[in-house]
């Protein structure tokens, strides 16, 4: 396993540079002296200098401008790339403007630079079509987003009275408008298959653009409603999960809890998304 020494970097230097990078310090610091080292012995293993680890992947280092994003919308990825570089730096908390397949959603940054190729590298991704930034969020685009996010909340009683008038079994979890408006989300839970054609043709012709509505399981419901869970903590399907694992009692045998069965239940009704974290397997 490849380890980068530091060493020979000269510790005045290094403290120079983490004061003038500020929150580009995984950009300035990271890029410049151990990406170079990594490329100088052709080595396609990747270290954090912070917590003196390293991780081996045959997979190679994805060296492009990439950001790790949030987005209500769907983007089908939590990356994105950024193409234009005369644009500002981006940091964690920027609201982005983000092409996908010519249509325009808006994300959050989450993670940026050395964090993200860590992880990207982690994870074995490399060099996959990627949505790509258009632009930090402007007046214009702000003006945009004010007025989505209210038809938005005008869509929620209107769809419930159309639900109610079809006699659907559909619980609304949350509605999103596509940023560039063409087309509007409603995403539900439904205890089986829903027969919604009268209710999308109905709420086409009330919103006047094209709709889509997806159903969603449960744990997909809390992880867009957000909250605290039993540990005080947010909920891990939001903070730190970017995908829903299998989750059995065996997982709970396996650490003794089966005798607090009852505590093992998350919000969402399903076993906690904790109980794997102690698995190898996961």
């Amino acid at each position: 396993m490849y380890h980068i020494d530091l060493s020979d970097h000269n510790k005045d230097s290094i403290k120079s540079d983490l004061t003038k990078s500020g929150n580009k310090i995984f950009h300035d610091i990271y890029e410049s002296k151990i990406i170079t080292k990594l490329h100088e012995n052709n080595c396609n293993f990747s270290g954090c200098f912070f917590c003196s680890c390293s991780l081996e992947n045959h997979t190679p280092i994805d060296n492009r401008d990439i950001v790790e994003i949030e987005c209500n919308g769907l983007l089908n990825n939590n990356y994105c790339e950024i193409i234009d570089k005369t644009d500002p730096n981006y940091f964690p908390g920027d609201l982005i403007v983000v092409s996908n397949e010519e249509s325009l959603e808006l994300a959050q940054v989450k993670s940026i630079g050395e964090l993200v190729r860590l992880k990207r590298h982690n994870l074995g991704y490399y060099n996959e079509k990627l949505p790509t930034v258009i632009r930090k969020l402007n007046k214009e685009d702000s003006d945009k987003l004010n007025k989505n996010f209210f038809d938005e909340q005008r869509a929620v009683p209107i769809f419930k009275k159309i639900v109610e008038k079809f006699n659907l079994n559909m619980k609304l979890v949350s509605v999103h408008y596509q940023f560039d408006r063409k087309k509007l989300f409603f995403f539900y839970t439904a205890d089986g298959r829903v027969d919604f054609r009268e209710l999308a043709k109905e709420l086409a012709s009330e919103f006047k653009t094209r709709i889509e509505l997806r159903q969603i399981g449960v744990r997909d419901e809390a992880k867009k409603l957000g909250g605290m869970g039993t540990c005080g903590r947010e909920y891990c399907c939001i903070s730190v999960l970017s995908s829903f694992k299998k989750i059995t009692t065996q997982l709970a045998n396996d650490q003794n809890l089966l005798s607090s069965m009852g505590k093992l239940s998350g919000p969402c009704g399903k076993l906690k998304c904790c109980l794997s974290f102690e698995s190898e397997s996961f």
